[in-house]
């Protein structure tokens, strides 16, 4: 995918939510081990050009960063001042992080980060309440400009109200769990998250029901994503609260006019109901939507 980049690939489980990872499962699949961690040989995917010699990542895309992996993971120390350099290299590109280990991250910064850089925003993941009991106290003293939580995947009810109130979360995503063992996620816990966030005015990001959600004593069981972020739009719930503006510039230092910013496209076949399309970069043209009818036909 175009929006995501993964300088390095494997993780350990240290959460609930890690139980029935889905990098775990889809490495089993291609018969490797998730807990294998290495460098992977896209590590400078921001920095690469086209053979015109123009950035494969535009100005003001949205990168998500390790979604193989944890970005403040203890066995990647030996690389992530690297990836640090490159996100400074790319101040006209907003760089996603997600971490269950928020312990980690006030020692895993660069040592001019102060009060954090525009083009880093930041998340922590809440799969039930007591992660979100431990994790947002830290969230909310890091020292990050842009804050987020990830419901995902939501394996228990969870009420991120008073945190919500203190104003230092942006924008909430939540979802269901996929593949081997997937636990039920409830509609009445999504639809209390959605209250909070738009009480509070919020976004919220219901990306996908999982393989397996509740409703009205219902058990509901999808094996395709796709048709997992159909339902998922279908609820309605998606939100666009407070505006996020992130204050980009080019390496230079003069800020990236909005006229020059990447504008996502949702024209992809799956575009129109799709409850990820408050996250995405929109549709990449690449064909495999289209390669995958194909096989199936």
């Amino acid at each position: 995918m175009h929006d995501i980049w993964n300088p390095w690939h494997g993780c350990k489980k240290i959460s609930p939510g890690c139980a029935n990872c889905y990098m775990y499962t889809l490495d089993k699949q291609r018969g490797k081990d998730g807990a294998d961690i290495y460098r992977t040989e896209n590590f400078n995917y921001p920095l690469q050009k086209d053979r015109h010699g123009s950035y494969k990542i535009k100005s003001g895309e949205l990168i998500r960063v390790c979604m193989t992996s944890d970005f403040f993971l203890a066995e990647a120390d030996r690389w992530r001042a690297e990836a640090w350099e490159i996100m400074r290299q790319r101040p006209d590109v907003i760089f996603y992080l997600l971490t269950k280990r928020p312990e980690r991250v006030a020692d895993c910064l660069p040592q001019d980060f102060g009060s954090g850089w525009e083009n880093i925003w930041f998340n922590v993941t809440c799969e039930n309440q007591k992660m979100a009991d431990i994790r947002l106290p830290l969230l909310k003293e890091l020292p990050f400009r842009h804050k987020g939580v990830m419901c995902a995947p939501l394996v228990g009810a969870v009420s991120l109200k008073p945190y919500l109130e203190e104003g230092f979360i942006e924008q909430v995503i939540c979802g269901g769990e996929n593949y081997e063992g997937a636990r039920p996620c409830s509609y009445d816990w999504v639809l209390a998250l959605h209250q909070e966030c738009r009480s509070a005015n919020v976004s919220f990001s219901f990306i996908e029901i999982g393989s397996h959600f509740i409703k009205d004593g219902r058990h509901y069981r999808l094996t395709s994503k796709q048709k997992q972020a159909e339902q998922a739009f279908r609820a309605g719930l998606n939100y666009v609260g407070r505006p996020m503006n992130f204050a980009l510039c080019y390496s230079i230092g003069l800020p990236v006019p909005p006229e020059d910013r990447y504008q996502p496209v949702y024209d992809g076949p799956h575009c129109h109901a799709c409850g990820s399309r408050l996250i995405c970069n929109g549709c990449s043209h690449c064909g495999k939507c289209s390669e995958s009818v194909e096989k199936r036909i």
